[in-house]
């Protein structure tokens, strides 16, 4: 039976119990006789409505007690209650208390209640379907839930294999494409090497080699993507780096420090200075490490000036950044890419030596520069200088003045109307080497006037170019001392190479003025 059976259904019989008989009286024989009565005709049955409602009697509360003390357990254990998938039968006996209970209090009608139990007689027929319909559907169900599993299973199989071959791919794209270009160099330095487009037009004008991508770098070079990559990556601590650097004195105390590039570094910084860095356009102003100007072509333009002003550029060569050296190759028409491994290729950071956990290490103290000692440095100054030099010509020329430039040596002269005008001069150099990126070393900034000694880059300016009469007789004392003494004798200063440093100084005067020059290196030439 359903649960709806179990509720509505209900089929009572219609006779009605000796209880509600209404009580029969004894007759008394007639003694008289009696006639037969007559014989009553036979009335046909009524069948039993299943669904009456004529004995939903009310019931009171303590009948319903007394019900449910005389059924006992049976209450609550004859059906499984709970359940509301079915109707619960009438034969039960709860079924019976319930029905009337409701009719008694007025919530359901027997009408109502009849048809309750006929709903439920009704689906207790097509129960067993639908169970068959709900246990096939659950068999659906779970297989579907199964092949859904699998399929999940099979997806994540699949795209897991996907990765792992993308993933191998790209292990040997990386391989391959490391073997033939260079995508990274370092933090910091490796933004613009995706840029692989050079202005052929630009570089073919200026007769530059065209590159356009780091392997074209490492072609022209003679190296393997390998070591361009090992020449010009950078780092801020390692082990070992690209140069040896040692100290020198300074003319005015103190100490320099200068780095000379291993060997095939310095070989392709040769490369690049002589392919390019060389063949780069200069300003007029510029005479320092140039193809025909030199320290006397500097000069020469302040011979015999009433006023002569020199300043110097604090720490010149380390002051120039990596970015700014990259930006002079691009200028001139190289792509990102290559642009930025040629300025790797020239600058360096300044380091200094620490240890840690017993290794050395060369730690990195301030951004990569041009390192003095290398060979593309004093013309990439140039290049970076180009625009303070512009504008510095632009001032001298608003004042009536001659400017050129040695390196970081910055000289103007004029005629006695500058010595009014030295003051803005000087705030307005200060003002556009600070605009520039560079800084004036204040200490070394002089104004000489004619009647004393006006040098400029070590060249007598006065009336003629020369050298200090001091500098020619202690060349001359050195060497005739020499003839008695020997040469190492006269080094007093502990100077190493102490005959080079001596040729030097003789080539010196030899440049400026060739007559005392030539005398002097007659004089060294003897003491072979």
């Amino acid at each position: 039976m359903s649960m709806f059976d179990w509720i509505f259904r209900r089929k009572r019989d219609t006779t009605p119990t000796p209880e509600s008989a209404p009580p029969s009286v004894p007759s008394t024989p007639d003694p008289r006789g009696q006639q037969p009565a007559p014989k009553a005709e036979p009335q046909a049955e009524t069948p039993a409505d299943p669904y009456s409602a004529s004995e939903f009697l009310p019931i009171s509360r303590q009948e319903i007690v007394d019900a449910a003390q005389k059924h006992g357990r049976l209450l609550a254990t004859a059906f499984q209650f709970g359940r509301q998938s079915i109707i619960p039968p009438v034969s039960d006996p709860r079924t019976e208390i319930i029905d009337r209970a409701l009719v008694t209090h007025g919530l359901l009608s027997p009408e109502e209640l009849n048809e309750i139990h006929r709903v439920g007689e009704e689906y207790e027929k097509v129960r067993p379907t639908e169970m068959g319909i709900a246990a096939a559907a659950g068999l659906a169900g779970n297989a579907a839930v199964q092949a859904y599993r699998e399929a999940k299973e099979r997806e994540k199989a699949r795209k897991k294999a996907e990765s792992a071959a993308r993933k191998k791919d790209r292990v040997e794209a990386v391989r391959r494409r490391r073997a033939t270009d260079i995508i990274f160099l370092g933090r910091g330095v490796s933004g613009r090497l995706h840029l692989r487009m050079s202005d052929e037009v630009k570089l073919t004008a200026l007769g530059l080699p065209v590159l356009h991508a780091p392997a074209d770098v490492a072609k022209a070079l003679g190296l393997t993507i390998k070591q361009l990559r090992w020449l010009g990556f950078h780092t801020e601590v390692a082990t070992r780096t690209h140069y040896v650097k040692f100290q020198v004195p300074k003319k005015s105390g103190g100490m320099r420090t200068l780095a000379a590039p291993h060997k095939k570094l310095k070989t392709a910084q040769h490369w690049i200075l002589e392919n390019v860095v060389n063949k780069l356009p200069v300003t007029e102003a510029a005479h320092g490490f140039v193809a025909g100007r030199g320290i006397v072509t500097n000069a020469n333009p302040h011979v015999n000036k009433a006023v002569v002003v020199n300043l110097d550029l604090s720490d010149f060569f380390p002051s120039i950044a990596f970015f700014r050296v990259r930006a002079v190759y691009e200028r001139y028409g190289y792509s990102g890419s290559v642009a930025t491994v040629l300025a790797l290729l020239c600058t360096e950071c300044p380091r200094a030596a620490v240890t840690y956990a017993g290794t050395k290490y060369e730690a990195a103290t301030g951004p990569r520069g041009l390192p003095q000692g290398a060979p593309t440095s004093p013309g990439l100054s140039n290049q970076v200088a180009r625009k303070l030099d512009k504008r510095l010509l632009g001032v001298a020329t608003k004042l009536g003045v001659t400017y050129t430039r040695y390196a970081d040596d910055l000289t103007f002269s004029g005629n006695a109307d500058l010595a009014g005008k030295i003051g803005w001069l000087l705030a307005k150099v200060r003002n556009i080497a600070r605009e520039e990126g560079f800084a004036v070393n204040e200490k070394k900034t002089r104004v000489m006037r004619r009647s004393a000694a006006q040098v400029v880059t070590g060249v007598v300016v006065n009336d003629k170019p020369s050298v200090s009469r001091d500098e020619i007789r202690r060349l001359r004392a050195i060497l005739h001392r020499a003839k008695s003494e020997g040469l190492d004798a006269q080094n007093r200063e502990g100077r190493e190479n102490f005959r080079e440093w001596l040729a030097g100084k003789i080539a010196f005067v030899n440049m400026v003025r060739p007559d005392a020059g030539a005398k002097l290196k007659a004089a060294l030439d003897a003491l072979r």
